[in-house]
C-alpha cells in the first residue's frame, strides 16, 4: 500500500483504550503484530494489530515503567523505570511467564532514552546522570560506556549497524557499534538550541533522515550522512515544555507529530512542508506517535491509545460520524473484510494475511490493517 498525501489525510480513528492515566511510550514490535503501551499507572498493555484487541496486562507498581521496547525477538521487552528515587535499572522481561530475565544496573539518574537493536541483542541508554551505555542483553554488565556534558539522546539505526548519539542539544555523534569504544567516526555540530532541548532522536527506515524531537514545537531533519540541516518542522503546539515524539512514516516520506491541543501534524520530508492536520479521539496533549512498520496502522497516546487507519480501509472517510449502531463508519456486525496489500517492507511470510476481523469501538466491522 502506498502512503501518499491524499490517504494520509484520510486517517482515522479505528479503535481508542482508555487508561487511568497518561501513557507515556508505545512501541510496535518489528513484525507488526504487536503493540505495548506504558504508562504513569505503572502498567504495560501489550495489544494485538490484526484484531484490534488488549491481550496482555504487566504490572510494574514498585519501580513504575517507561520507554518500554519490544526486542528483536519480540518475545521479550526491555524497560526503564519512571519513580523518582527509585532503582534506575533497565529490566529485561519474558512476556511468556512475565519473569524478569536480567536487570541493567549503572545509571544513578532516570533513563530518558532508550534504542533496541533492530537485529541482535544490543541496546543502547541515555540517562539524566549524563552517561550513554551500550548493552549486551546476554550480559548484566554495559559493554560500553559514554560520558556526556548534558541530557543525550540515542538511537541506533533501521540495520543495527551504527547508532547516533545527540548531546546538549548542539551535537550528533555517530558511532559504530562494533567499535564504540573508538570514539565517534562523525560529529555533526549545530548552534546550541535555544528555549527547548532535544529529547528524541531517530533514523529514517530508509536510513538517509535522522529526526530530532525537542520539548518545544519544532522538530529538526537532518541529513544522516553528512548531517545537514534539511528542515525545522513547526506549527504544532507545545506549551507545556513536554517532549513529544514524531514518527517518520514506514515509507521514510512522511513525519507525523502529536501536539497538547490533541491533534496530529503531518509534513513532507522531501520539502518540510506541511501536509495534514489530523484531529481524532484525543482530549489531552499527544506525546507519542508510531506507525507500524508493516501495516497500514498508526498508533498515537495520550490518557487513551487511538489506532489509527486509512479511511479507506474503515469505510468512506466522507461518511458521516458515529451514530447509534455504528462506529467509524462499519457497521456492527458488518463483514467488509479487507484484503491486505503486499508491498514495502512487508515479510513474505506474511504478504497474504489477512481474514481477521478487526472491531472497531466493541462493534462488529470487519476491517484488517493492510499492508504496506
Amino acid at each position: 500500500m502506498k502512503l501518499d498525501e491524499e490517504r494520509m489525510k484520510t486517517f482515522q480513528v479505528a479503535k481508542t483504550f482508555q487508561r487511568d492515566r497518561r501513557i507515556n511510550f508505545l512501541d510496535f514490535s518489528y513484525d507488526g503484530l504487536r503493540l505495548i503501551t506504558s504508562g504513569e499507572d505503572d502498567q504495560m498493555v501489550i495489544y494485538d494489530c490484526e484484531k484490534g484487541t488488549e491481550k496482555q496486562v504487566i504490572k510494574s507498581q514498585k519501580y513504575g515503567c517507561d520507554l518500554v521496547h519490544f526486542t528483536h525477538a519480540t518475545n521479550t521487552i526491555v524497560y526503564a523505570s519512571n519513580k523518582e528515587g527509585k532503582d534506575h535499572a533497565i529490566r529485561y522481561m519474558s512476556l511468556h511467564d512475565n519473569k524478569f530475565l536480567k536487570y541493567f544496573g549503572g545509571h544513578t539518574a532516570k533513563v530518558v532514552s532508550l534504542s533496541v537493536s533492530p537485529v541482535d541483542d544490543t541496546m543502547i541508554s541515555g540517562s539524566l546522570d549524563r552517561t550513554v551505555r551500550l548493552w549486551d542483553l546476554r550480559s548484566p554488565d554495559c559493554v560500553g560506556l559514554m560520558q556526556c556534558q548534558g541530557r543525550p539522546v540515542a538511537s541506533f539505526d533501521p540495520e543495527g549497524l551504527i547508532f547516533a548519539v545527540g548531546v546538549q542539544s548542539e551535537q550528533i555523534k555517530l558511532y559504530d557499534v562494533r567499535s564504540f569504544d573508538k570514539g565517534p567516526f562523525s560529529t555533526f555540530k549545530y548552534k546550541i538550541e535555544t528555549g527547548c532541548d532535544w529529547t528524541g532522536i531517530k533514523f529514517s527506515l530508509d536510513g538517509k533522515l535522522m529526526m530530532l524531537t525537542t520539548n518545544g514545537a519544532q522538530i529538526r531533519v537532518i541529513e544522516a550522512f553528512e548531517g545537514k540541516p534539511m528542515f525545522t518542522l513547526s506549527g504544532y503546539q507545545n506549551n507545556k515544555g513536554l517532549p513529544i515524539e514524531a514518527s517518520f512514516t514506514p515509507d521514510s516520506q512522511f513525519v507525523i507529530s502529536g501536539s497538547t491541543d490533541g491533534r496530529l501534524h503531518m509534513w513532507r520530508t522531501d520539502t518540510g512542508q506541511k501536509c495534514g492536520i489530523l484531529t481524532g479521539e484525543h482530549n489531552n496533549p499527544v506525546t507519542n506517535v508510531q506507525f507500524n512498520p508493516r501495516y497500514s496502522l498508526m498508533a498515537s497516546v495520550c490518557q487513551s491509545l487511538c489506532m489509527w487507519v486509512p479511511g479507506s480501509e474503515l469505510g468512506d472517510a466522507n461518511k458521516p460520524k458515529p451514530g447509534p449502531g455504528m462506529d467509524y463508519g462499519v457497521p456492527y456486525g458488518g463483514n467488509q473484510a479487507y484484503a491486505p496489500v503486499g508491498g514495502y517492507g512487508a515479510p513474505s511470510n506474511i504478504n497474504n494475511r489477512g481474514g481477521n476481523n478487526y472491531n472497531p469501538g466493541g462493534g462488529g466491522g470487519g476491517y484488517t490493517p493492510g499492508l504496506y
